[in-house]
């Protein structure tokens, strides 16, 4: 369920991931090899492209090529003071897209590549979506 929270808009709709998940989960047991990884990381790949599934549904991904976006700067001492519940309560508000590639990025820890991949999209569009995400937060919470 935590995982889930993470890409979505609140208990309900992570409930909705975390019950396809399942599914998807039990329907194709079958190919699970235990070989290839623990079943812990099995169910949470099924658990994460459910949840962008769940996050494309929602939205439409934006196939054009964007420019590379700028960083935006990151002021560390405005995060220090914020507590994790508030954060995440913004991240929540980032629109779909920002939202799972700032998940994706920040959080799961994937390269704008892999990224691109799972949604896509391209690596610039994915950089922008990064930088967009950044500069709604910090504008955010410096207020």
């Amino acid at each position: 369920m935590s995982v889930a929270m993470r890409y979505a808009l609140d208990e309900q709709d992570a409930a909705a991931i975390v019950s396809q998940a399942f599914v998807k989960m039990f329907r194709s047991i079958h190919s699970y090899n235990s070989t290839k990884g623990s079943c812990h990381v099995w169910l949470k790949k099924i658990l994460v492209n459910e949840a962008l599934d769940h996050i494309k549904q929602r939205s439409r991904f934006s196939t054009n090529e964007l420019s590379e976006a700028e960083e935006a700067p990151v002021n560390n001492d405005i995060v220090e003071q914020s507590d994790a519940a508030a954060i995440l309560d913004l991240i929540r508000r980032l629109p779909p897209a920002t939202h799972a590639v700032f998940v994706l990025y920040a959080i799961e820890g994937y390269t704008h590549k892999e990224i691109a991949g799972k949604l896509n999209i391209s690596d610039g569009t994915s950089k922008w979506h990064l930088s967009e995400a950044r500069k709604f937060l910090q504008q955010k919470l410096t207020k």
